[in-house]
């Protein structure tokens, strides 16, 4: 009898594939927010899409952009959570940085090229004191051309890159604290700069990097920011923050554990207390009586500690703004 010929290449072909492994999934997050410790070299961005693969979802986003060589408090929205995060937006905020006087940078920190360089030798604690004093409380300030604001519908920095030169109008801000924690002499180049460590409270939308260059072009020697940490935005500080790191620690059969939206609605708004029939009444989008709260959004908070609504005063009622546990 002869032998049973091998399989022809099209009949092996035609084989069902072995199945792949599907790799396992983490549990979806729950919604809430997240305040991430930004490391240094990372965008705001990249946060946000190694939150998406750690939280297993695409919904999540950010309050607030952080340059990559800033580090520190990124506030993190997760879920529904992304709905509370223009509440965190305008929220003032902590920073620690070091300017060095004596350098003009063409992005006015340590990452743009060098413009000129002066002698800032002798440059005194008073002199430094005396700018630190005029560039406190409420201020007119042109945002560095290489920030993220939109000109006509397009990035100043990507306008920048492309060759144009982008000059901002100046935006009001508000420096509730300028103070200067150390100073130290140094040397960038051959040239006798300093260095000066300083803590700044300030309002949404205030460059700590123009208050640099500000700072410099104020003392007649040029300057930039070689550090910053943001320390703080609204009720979020460090203290609750956690690294990437930590946070790609969390097992994979388990969620990435979040602050709840209900605490998180309560470290950036005022709080109503809701009864049952006010809870009921705004998760049907309906307006409810104000008792005391104060003028602009309010989070109200149901019998079960659950956030149901973000509300505000429209006439003489309490009217949601946003629904988040409609009937």
């Amino acid at each position: 009898m002869p032998p049973t010929p091998p399989p022809s290449r099209r009949a092996a072909d035609s084989r069902p594939a072995e199945p792949r492994p599907v790799e396992p999934r983490r549990p979806t997050a729950d919604d809430g927010f997240l305040v991430v410790d930004k490391p240094a070299g990372w965008t705001s961005h990249d946060v946000v899409a190694r939150v998406r693969r750690l939280a297993s979802t695409r919904k999540v986003g950010h309050a607030g952009t952080l340059d990559p060589m800033a580090t520190g408090v990124l506030v993190i929205g997760v879920g529904r959570a992304t709905r509370l995060l223009t509440y965190v937006t305008g929220a003032d905020k902590d920073y620690a940085a070091t300017v060095r006087l004596g350098v003009a940078t063409t992005t006015d920190d340590a990452e743009g090229e060098v413009l000129a360089r002066a002698d800032a030798a002798h440059l005194t604690r008073a002199d430094l004191d005396a700018q630190v004093a005029v560039l406190t409380g409420d201020l007119l300030q042109v945002p560095s051309s290489v920030s993220a604001i939109k000109v006509d519908g397009q990035r100043a920095y990507a306008r920048v890159r492309a060759g144009e030169d982008v000059a901002l109008a100046a935006r009001p801000v508000h420096v509730a604290r300028f103070a200067v924690l150390d100073v130290r002499a140094a040397q960038d180049d051959g040239v006798a700069v300093l260095d000066v460590d300083v803590e700044v409270t300030c309002s949404s939308g205030t460059y700590i990097r123009a208050l640099a260059r500000d700072l410099g072009a104020a003392l007649g020697v040029g300057g930039h920011l070689t550090a910053l940490r943001r320390s703080r935005v609204g009720g979020f500080g460090l203290a609750q923050a956690r690294t990437l790191d930590d946070l790609g620690t969390t097992p994979d059969d388990e969620a990435v554990p979040v602050l709840p939206m209900a605490e998180a609605a309560r470290a950036v708004l005022p709080v109503r207390e809701l009864s049952e029939a006010d809870a009921r009444a705004l998760s049907y989008g309906q307006g409810i009586d104000p008792v005391d709260e104060p003028e602009g959004p309010v989070a109200g908070i149901g019998p079960d500690g659950n956030l149901v609504a973000v509300v505000e005063r429209r006439g003489a009622r309490l009217r949601p703004a946003v629904v988040f546990s409609p009937a």
